[in-house]
């Protein structure tokens, strides 16, 4: 089987998705040697040949020199060709139903430590070349104004992206601001009604497609308040963002625990609470250290 190098396929499908480790090879690409990215390039394009031809013939076929091919394996990250062929090997597949996309049912606890790491960092990986940073500028302009105002910063998520709410509240509440998540359907219904223009709240959706979201969503753009959708692109809630944070990547929400989609998001809200904390300047940094110094009151054992 032949694996693209992109896909064409609605974000979150799983169909046409890169492997992990694949994925993770086209994302170091532009930090590769010229000779480096023709096998890498070789790597993309028939990754089950690559694990089973000898260095001669991959090196042939790239064009390049037998060191080259080792080089490259160890550039990306493994300890040699042999490594690389053996991880190869077991990454092309469709991984567990319902557990992991990356790993196999015989994984020992090894595996599972190379296999779901490098799913994880070729996800952020990826995302870090193709996150649009005129959106997040929106966003972060948007939350900014919401917090010198003394305005309603809100976070609506269900499910895991509950959890990513609530991550959000408790970050941008240390700034000082007002913000509070809800993940009760019918709470994010009151709570979006009692917004008012110059309000902001932040949706966060793995599938873009929740029902509860979108009557949220609808009623707070009806209020006036500014919407930030952070999900899939191309999907009902991202179409309907004021500023959309579009978030694509393989994990197929129907067959699949959120795993890589929750470490997006909450890199996600991690690049939105930094970008605010700059934009409050200087002045705010003497609460954050008053913050810490009554924290570290509450450990019971000095470091």
């Amino acid at each position: 089987m032949n694996y693209p190098t992109s896909s064409s396929s609605p974000a979150g499908s799983g169909v046409n998705a890169l492997p992990p480790m694949l994925d993770r090879i086209r994302a170091s690409l532009p930090a590769l040697s010229p000779a480096e990215q023709r096998v890498g390039k070789l790597v993309l394009a028939d990754a089950r040949s690559f694990a089973s031809l000898p260095v001669a013939e991959l090196a042939e076929r790239a064009h390049v020199s037998k060191p080259t091919v080792v080089r490259f394996c160890r550039s990306v990250g493994y300890d040699g060709l042999a490594d690389f062929k053996l991880k190869l090997a077991g990454t092309v597949n469709e991984g567990v139903p319902f557990v992991h996309r990356s790993v196999d049912e015989d994984d020992k606890p090894a595996d599972l430590v190379v296999k779901v790491i490098d799913n994880a960092v070729s996800a952020l990986l990826k995302y870090r070349n193709d996150a649009a940073a005129h959106a997040f500028e929106r966003a972060i302009d948007a939350l900014t104004l919401a917090a010198r105002d003394k305005r309603r910063i809100e976070f609506y998520g269900v499910g895991n992206s509950g959890i990513v709410a609530h991550d959000a509240e408790h970050k941008f509440f240390r700034l000082g601001v007002h913000a509070v998540a809800y993940n009760d359907a019918h709470v994010q219904v009151m709570a979006a009604t009692m917004l008012e223009p110059g309000d902001c709240v932040v949706i966060i959706s793995n599938s873009g497609r929740s029902r509860d979201l979108l009557d949220a969503l609808e009623i707070a753009r009806r209020r006036g308040a500014t919407t930030v959708v952070i999900t899939a692109s191309g999907t009902p809630l991202a179409h309907q963002a004021h500023v959309l944070l579009s978030v694509d990547h393989p994990e197929d929400y129907d067959r699949y625990s959120p795993m890589v989609s929750r470490l997006l998001h909450l890199t996600v809200i991690d690049i939105l609470t930094t970008g605010v904390a700059l934009r409050l300047g200087p002045d705010l940094r003497p609460m954050l250290q008053d913050i810490k110094r009554n924290l570290r009151a509450k450990r019971y054992t000095a470091p």
